[in-house]
C-alpha cells in the first residue's frame, strides 16, 4: 500500500482504503496457516513535517487449535497509529517516529508488523473436541475428566493396600522377634 506524501499535504486529512495482500506472513510465522488479504482504511494528517497515520486493519487469519490442531478462523480488527517524518533528526530523537527518505510511503511493512503483534498465543475450536480427532490410538487412550479421576482413585487405593502389606526392611528383624516369643 503505497501513499504519495504530496497527496497528504494537498488533501488533509487524506483518507485511504484498500485491500492489501499479506500472504507472505504465512511463511514468516508458523502459527499463521492462512492469511491472504486484509482490508485497510484510515486517514493521514501532516503537522510540521510529522505525518500521522491512523488506520484500521481487519481480516481473518487461520490458526491451529491449541488442543486438536484443526484450523480455526480468527477474525481480527486492529486499530493502529504510526508516525513518520522526513527529518532524520526527529526520527532519531523518538523511537516511535519512523524516518522516510522518499516521496512515497509504503505502509505494507507497518501493516504486517501490526498483524504479527495481533496473533494470539493460542486459540481453541468451539466445534471440534479432541475425541473427534483422536479417540483411541495404540499406546494411549483419551479419557474425560470423570474417568481420569476414577482411575486415579483406584490407583491410590491399590497403592495404599500394597503399602500396608509391605513391611519396612529396617523393621523386618522385629518380625522374627514376635514369632520366637509365641513359641
Amino acid at each position: 500500500m503505497k501513499i504519495p506524501l504530496q497527496k497528504i499535504k494537498v488533501n488533509e486529512p487524506y483518507k485511504f482504503g484498500e485491500t492489501v495482500d499479506v500472504s507472505d506472513l504465512q511463511e514468516m510465522d508458523n502459527d499463521i496457516r492462512r492469511l491472504e488479504t486484509v482490508d485497510v482504511s484510515g486517514e493521514a494528517t501532516v503537522d510540521k513535517g510529522l505525518f500521522t497515520f491512523r488506520f484500521q486493519v481487519s481480516g481473518t487469519m487461520i490458526l491451529p487449535c491449541a488442543r486438536t490442531l484443526v484450523d480455526v478462523a480468527y477474525p481480527f480488527t486492529i486499530e493502529a497509529y504510526e508516525q513518520f517524518t522526513t527529518a532524520q533528526h526527529k526520527a532519531s530523537e523518538d523511537e516511535e517516529i519512523h524516518y522516510i527518505d522518499q516521496e512515497v510511503l509504503d505502509l505494507t511493512p507497518y501493516i504486517k508488523e501490526n498483524i504479527l503483534l495481533e496473533v494470539p498465543i493460542r486459540v481453541f475450536s468451539d466445534e471440534t473436541k479432541i475425541e473427534d480427532v483422536v479417540s483411541h490410538q495404540e499406546g494411549f487412550t483419551v479419557l474425560d475428566e470423570d474417568e481420569y479421576e476414577e482411575q486415579e482413585a483406584m490407583q491410590h487405593e491399590k497403592f495404599e493396600r500394597e503399602k500396608q502389606k509391605t513391611v519396612d526392611p529396617r523393621l523386618s528383624s522385629l518380625k522374627q522377634y514376635f514369632k520366637d516369643d509365641k513359641n
